[in-house]
């Protein structure tokens, strides 16, 4: 019987046994299956964690806004200055964080209930925006559909010397 080995016989060498015939067949094809499972499983993957790492991204700037925006309307002087400090505090973190403006929203309320911000309660802000999954096209409103909402609130007391000044 002949012995035969990939490695030390040409392609004109004598056919292989029946034994070893359906392996020979396969030879080389390990590497495209790796390429091609690599592939399939990667693409994904790679989406994921761009999809995640925008979605910590809004996050954070979500929290960072609403902690921001309670701070700076908690320790301002009066309604007047507490507008102008949340609107300059808003548009700053819209630019820091790449927030849509269109999907921001933003809402304060005071504990207990009555007139917000007011000397004494605890001012409550809380922020919401949506983030846009990557490559979705902007087609029949499937970049509303294909968002993630984000939301962040942020407790601040407010001084109970805060009045119109």
């Amino acid at each position: 019987m002949h012995r035969w080995s990939p490695s030390t016989d040409d392609a004109d060498a004598v056919a292989p046994t029946d034994e070893t015939s359906t392996f020979a067949d396969d030879r080389g094809s390990a590497a495209l299956e790796f390429i091609v499972v690599g592939l399939l499983l990667l693409v994904p993957i790679v989406y994921l964690i761009v999809a995640l790492g925008l979605i910590q991204g809004q996050s954070l700037g979500a929290e960072a806004g609403a902690r921001h925006i309670a701070r700076a309307v908690s320790t301002a002087t009066g309604a007047a200055a507490a507008s102008e400090r949340a609107d300059a505090v808003l548009d700053a973190v819209v630019d820091e964080y790449a927030l849509d403006p269109e999907s921001v929203s933003l809402s304060l309320a005071c504990r207990p209930a009555g007139a917000c911000p007011r000397a004494g309660a605890t001012l409550v802000v809380t922020l919401r925006t949506r983030v846009a999954l990557p490559l979705v096209p902007p087609v029949l409103g499937l970049e509303r559909l294909a968002s993630i909402p984000v939301e962040a609130s942020a407790a601040q007391k407010v001084s109970r010397f805060w009045g119109d000044g």
